[in-house]
């Protein structure tokens, strides 16, 4: 939308223009020309200008008549009327006897978004494609391209490919260039251009006039030749040998992709290849561009896919830097896993340890799995079920290490579903039994009358391994620290370890109960089952009656609701449904079975018989059959698990 005044500054701009006085002082004129251009780039219509602006293009003045084509393009879609006009101009400077101003004409003529402009710019590109400048040549070239794109439906025109296939002889290498985009824009439908031995060995030769990035793109064109015989394969390597270690990152991969490509049938010289290469790619992974670090490892992971080893004693160069994006990070640690061998375990292990601390959650579980190599074992049962009983004997072998027990801790849950029960809480019992140093820790901050004997811990430490909800979502290194005792917390915060202090943090949440150590009482099993409808819950809770209510002594968890649901679920107690967080009083119904048993329950915010009382959370439970031994069972693991929640919640 013209801005207010633009009216009064067209005028006096088209006076200035058409005024005599300031045409005959070139500069003025052209200070004039140069106001319209930065008018019409802020937006204000000055296509009133065109007739004058046209006029200004007799000039022998390079800039002014830059200026004045730039305009002439911009408006000549909008001047159909006109544009005629600066047709005729541009022709006309097509045969001008300067060969920047033929080339600058034939370019922007080439420009114009007319319907019919192929019968104008045809002769005029046929013509610059034999001129004697070398820079006529390029823009006449690319103006093929352009002059296809017009009409793409139409009949290729075979006398132009003809001129463009002769010119890739010709002595200017930009031209070279141009006409194999050219080709390759025009004959597209067709497959492209085609590289047959003479121009495969003539591109080849003329590499060296060639700049990097030309290079780059002749090398990717010759990916369609394939010599004849292993003498033609081997001249084809020599030439290319010296561009393996070319300077330029994007050259020496380019050659690297042809090399493999041409020497497919023999991999000794694939070898030497990929050998000779490692120093470049190396040098990109360090490079001050992001964007062309990223594309460097991108290289050197496919290499490592034909050359495992290649790069190992180059593991520091994928360590990650404090200031590196993320997705940088997540590619260093995808190589470093790669590159470990006997030699570097430690350090890659140690290096890989310092990230499941960053910031980051989706880093931090990256690098816990990158530790993971328990996954490897997984994939081997997988793949190979006969060697099940050997991994088992390798993992059992390894958690005898306090540090390989961290590593198994991640993954082992995954080993599961291929081995026997006892084959699985062997292993988990062997975890927990070698880090008995950090149980005493994590025990030593609790009261006494709440901790059962070390048994129950390996059996919540089996349940919570092997029979976590698969919807569960764990943030190993960023549980909060408060669902602990203070005692717990301080020696919690004096450990390094952050592994095993998820594994216990979760087993002391979900699994201390507050029982009597002289309890002899037979312990209870939940299981979730089959799940339930509302409709059936609702049903039955209305036909049976409550056998048991009791008052937890505990509020209700001040946790996020999916926490809650998690954590029940880890005791096998399923949430039917709550009330939302901030609903007074708060209602949530749950559900489990026991032995054939199933029990439901409601927990609701305050007694509702004792009007005014705390905000102590009441459980009060129905069950068919009835098994009261059960019921307690249950109310006593429910308590357990919401005080340990609510533990020093302040």
């Amino acid at each position: 939308m013209p801005s207010f005044g633009s009216e009064e500054t067209v005028k006096e701009l088209k006076r200035a223009l058409s005024n005599p006085n300031v045409q005959a002082d070139r500069l003025r004129y052209k200070n004039y020309i140069t106001k319209v251009i930065r008018y019409m780039t802020q937006g204000l219509d000055v296509s009133a200008l065109f007739m004058d602006m046209v006029k200004a293009s007799a000039t022998v003045d390079i800039v002014q008549k830059k200026l004045v084509y730039l305009y002439m393009c911009t408006y000549a879609s909008d001047k159909p009327d006109l544009a005629l006009l600066a047709i005729n101009t541009l022709r006309k400077d097509c045969a001008d006897p300067n060969p920047m101003v033929r080339g600058l004409a034939l370019r922007n003529m080439c420009n114009f978004r007319m319907p019919g402009m192929t019968e104008y710019i045809e002769q005029p590109i046929v013509a610059g494609l034999r001129d004697k400048a070398s820079y006529v040549r390029r823009v006449a070239v690319l103006g093929c391209a352009k002059m296809h794109s017009l009409q793409p439906n139409t009949e290729i025109d075979g006398i132009i490919v003809n001129e463009l296939y002769a010119l890739l002889r010709d002595p200017d290498p930009v031209v070279v260039v141009n006409c194999l985009r050219a080709l390759e824009e025009i004959l597209k439908d067709e497959g492209g251009v085609v590289i047959n031995k003479p121009i495969a060995h003539h591109l080849l030769n003329r590499m060296n006039d060639l700049d990097s990035w030309a290079q780059s793109e002749v090398l990717t064109f010759l990916l369609r030749y394939r010599p004849r015989s292993d003498d033609e394969l081997f001249n084809v390597l020599s030439l290319l040998d010296a561009f393996l270690q070319s300077a330029h990152a994007h050259v020496a991969v380019a050659t690297l992709r042809l090399f493999l490509h041409l020497a497919s049938a023999h991999p000794a010289v694939q070898a030497d290849a990929l050998l000779r290469t490692s120093a470049p790619l190396l040098a990109t992974c360090g490079a001050a561009s992001r964007e062309l670090r990223f594309a460097g490892l991108c290289h050197v992971q496919q290499v490592m896919r034909s050359q495992p080893g290649l790069f190992g004693t180059h593991y520091k160069r994928f360590f990650c830097g404090y200031s590196e994006p993320t997705y940088i990070k997540f590619r260093k640690m995808e190589i470093l896993v790669e590159l470990v061998n006997d030699e570097n375990v430690a350090l890659v292990l140690e290096e890989l340890r310092s990230y499941c601390t960053d910031v980051s959650p989706e880093l931090a579980q990256a690098a816990i799995a990158a530790i993971a190599v328990i996954q490897t074992f997984r994939d081997l049962v997988w793949f190979c079920p006969q060697s099940t009983a050997a991994v088992c004997q390798t993992v059992e072998a390894c958690v005898d290490s306090p540090q390989d027990s961290e590593i198994c801790f991640v993954e082992i849950k995954k080993i599961r579903p291929f081995v026997s029960e006892q084959a699985s809480q062997l292993l988990v019992q062997t975890l927990v039994l070698s880090r008995l140093d950090y149980c005493n820790a994590l025990l030593a901050g609790l009261p006494a009358s709440s901790i059962k004997p070390l048994q129950l811990i390996q059996n919540a430490a089996a349940i919570l391994i092997f029979n976590k909800p698969k919807r569960m979502h764990v943030t190993p290194l960023f549980i909060d620290l408060h669902c602990l005792p203070i005692a717990a917390r301080i020696k919690f915060k004096e450990m390094k370890d952050c592994l095993f202090y998820l594994i216990f943090n979760l087993i002391l949440v979900n699994y201390v109960t507050l029982s009597s150590p002289n309890d002899t009482e037979e312990e209870i099993s939940l299981s979730l089952g089959p799940p339930l409808s509302h409709e059936t819950f609702e049903k039955m809770w209305l036909d049976l009656e409550i056998l048991h209510r009791q008052t937890l002594g505990s509020p209700r968890p001040r946790t996020a609701p999916d926490t809650l649901q998690a954590a029940l679920q880890l005791v096998k107690i399923q949430t039917l449904a709550f009330t939302p967080r901030d609903t007074v009083p708060w209602k949530a119904y749950i559900y489990t079975r026991s032995t054939g048993t199933l029990i439901l329950a409601e927990l609701l915010q305050g007694d509702p018989q004792a009007p005014g009382s705390d905000e102590s959370l009441v459980v009060s439970v129905k069950q068919q059959p009835v098994n009261q031994h059960a019921i307690r069972g249950f109310a006593s693991i429910l308590k357990s698990v919401l005080q340990t929640l609510n533990v020093d919640s302040s």
